[in-house]
């Protein structure tokens, strides 16, 4: 089994990032990694993983949502960061965090900065 995690250049990507490494430790699963970033993402020492880059101009939710169909029965979990909102901001959320909650078809868990 797998687990997928979106990185964004954002705090919140680093957050995830970090998040889906402990948790594949934790489960002992491999990681697939969708760089989301511009710029080329750099692993953290000692971690077994699978790193994919967005292709130019493809919408970053659907390279996600195209990875879980890709990895369809191995991904068992997405890691996605997402930021904090006022009630406000939630109404009108319309994020990448957004859609991948409502359209992946594994369980999504959602990490949050701390502020």
């Amino acid at each position: 089994m797998t687990i997928l995690v979106a990185v964004t250049d954002s705090e919140e990507g680093t957050l995830a990032l970090e998040r889906a490494v402990a948790e594949a430790r934790l489960r002992g699963t491999g990681l697939l990694v969708a760089n989301l970033r511009l710029d080329p993402l750099e692993l953290p020492p000692g971690v077994d993983a699978k790193l994919v880059d967005r292709p130019p101009n493809t919408d970053v939710a659907d390279h996600v949502l195209a990875l879980l169909d890709e990895h369809a029965g191995d991904v068992e979990l997405l890691v996605i960061g997402m930021k904090r909102r006022s009630p406000v901001g939630k109404a009108v959320l319309g994020s990448l965090a957004q859609r991948l909650l409502l359209t992946a078809d594994v369980p999504v868990l959602a990490v949050k900065t701390a502020g």
